[in-house]
């Protein structure tokens, strides 16, 4: 079995810049990505789009290719439409489990590598509310995946609703492309916009500013934008036919065919929790992370995390994490002594520091409300096991206390997505029964496969005499 010096799982701005940095310094670098095409979400079909107006997607998409053609060229294997779902560390290097590929090539069995870079990114956050699992309420994302991949965009009556950067930008490449938006319900809460304003000198020369304000700009131009949105429910019978929202406690309704959902994204955590990586609450976004040093090392020997993965920063701050993560582990595998990584490391990390610049200010500004964060009712929390929120909650008071008892009370999390939509809810639920902060409660368990696979993808899974020892023990 062949074994690189690293693998890099995800092809986002991350993933990207740590392999064609890795091997520009000699090392050998295999990259996984699940995708079929390089690029990550923010950059998603980049190469392949059928778009054939590019203002649709704006300037900071099409950076996406400055990436692709450097990546390309660096002599990294690029293994398109393959998941990692396992992995385990051996005498020398880590084993992973592997499938998919592309139609006529496919992937299956292990791969070794002596060190892991997890450039997995972020998925969004679903925060339930009524309805919110009716056909015909789908994500900001997945909306726009649809638009780069396909360039497909909705037709009939569009209503938007939450908050954040992504919902902003997904109405103005909507309005751009046609779309005649019904209306925008923004979620943001009164008094929250001067609770970030401690944080606005630095968002005052931040990168986000102008563009921000150009997109916010241009929406209210073409629709209507419905301000402090407190409740919100998604009406129809078998599918969606009405959003109802209140402002101030007074109610409206109004017809819909789609509603495009968004409350910001979260970092997809679960590959470095499966590893042991450690986990921290972040208070400012509302979710795990992994635990990490400056240079994207966890705390497993041989494990680093890059991009948004580590924390919700955006494509430049991922770039910029990438290059570190790999000048690293070039360091750590002997390539390169510290005094040459720290001078390498200088630029990007002065890039960093200008991406970071502003972010407190967002993260403030676009904290969901509680009233979203931790709902009540018969609303589903796991859409999975059709778990509700009043269903988690009692499960808390009847003594599941932590994230592994309110799993295994109520099955939350146990689904094909093993938690991706519910974790972070689940989390608020449990803190706020407890009557305590997130932050104190102990991080989730997460186990391997974290995809769904065959029993044979199992059985190739490499045998090791310590795991042997156990099951003739029946330990």
């Amino acid at each position: 079995m062949k074994t690189c010096d690293v693998a890099v799982i995800g092809a986002g701005p991350a993933g990207l810049v740590a392999a064609t940095t890795a091997t520009s310094l000699g090392l050998s670098a295999t990259v996984f990505d699940e995708s079929a095409s390089p690029g990550g979400q923010i950059y998603r079909a980049v190469t392949t789009t059928p778009v054939r107006r590019p203002e649709l997607l704006g300037v900071d998409y099409w950076h996406g290719a400055n990436l692709v053609r450097p990546f390309r060229a660096s002599g990294a294997e690029y293994l398109p439409a393959t998941t990692v779902w396992a992995a385990a560390r051996g005498a020398e290097a880590f084993d992973l489990g592997v499938s998919g590929g592309r139609p006529g090539t496919r992937i299956g069995g292990t791969f070794a590598a002596r060190t892991l870079l997890v450039a997995t990114g972020a998925i969004e956050r679903p925060l339930p509310f009524p309805g919110w699992t009716l056909p015909g309420v789908m994500t900001a994302g997945a909306v726009q995946g649809l638009l780069k991949s396909s360039a497909l965009v909705p037709a009939g009556r569009v209503v938007l609703a939450g908050s954040g950067p992504l919902l902003w930008q997904v109405a103005w490449q909507l309005a751009s492309a046609g779309v005649a938006i019904d209306r925008v319900l923004e979620t943001i809460p009164r008094g929250r916009l001067a609770e970030a304003m401690r944080h606005a000198p630095g968002f005052m020369f931040s990168t986000y500013l102008a563009r921000g304000l150009e997109l916010i700009r241009a929406v209210r131009r073409r629709t209507d934008v419905v301000e402090h949105v407190a409740e919100l429910q998604a009406r129809g019978d078998g599918r969606v036919e009405s959003v109802r929202f209140a402002v101030d406690g007074e109610w409206t309704e109004v017809p819909a065919d789609l509603v495009v959902i968004s409350h910001g994204v979260v970092p997809n955590v679960h590959l470095p929790a499966a590893l042991g990586c450690g986990l921290e609450w972040n208070p400012d976004q509302s979710a795990f992370q992994p635990v990490a040093d400056a240079w994207g090392g966890t705390t497993e020997e041989g494990v680093y995390v890059a991009g948004d993965v580590a924390g919700i920063a955006g494509a430049q701050a991922a770039e910029a994490r990438g290059r570190l993560a790999a000048l690293a582990i070039a360091n750590a595998l002997g390539r390169i002594d510290a005094a040459r990584r720290d001078a390498l490391a200088a630029p990007a990390q002065r890039a960093l520091a200008t991406a970071l610049r502003g972010r407190r200010f967002l993260d403030a500004l676009y904290r969901p409300s509680p009233e979203f964060l931790r709902p009540r009712g018969a609303v589903p929390v796991c859409r999975c096991e059709e778990v509700t929120a009043d269903a988690a909650r009692e499960a808390v008071r009847d003594g599941a206390v932590t994230l592994h008892a309110l799993k295994s009370a109520t099955r939350c999390g146990m689904g094909p997505c093993q938690g991706r939509s519910c974790l972070a809810t689940a989390a608020e639920l449990l803190a706020d029964e407890l009557g305590a902060d997130c932050a104190a409660l102990a991080p989730p368990s997460i186990r391997f496969p974290l995809r769904p696979v065959t029993l044979a993808e199992v059985a190739a899974w490499p045998s090791r005499a310590d795991a042997e020892a156990c099951v003739v023990r029946g330990e």
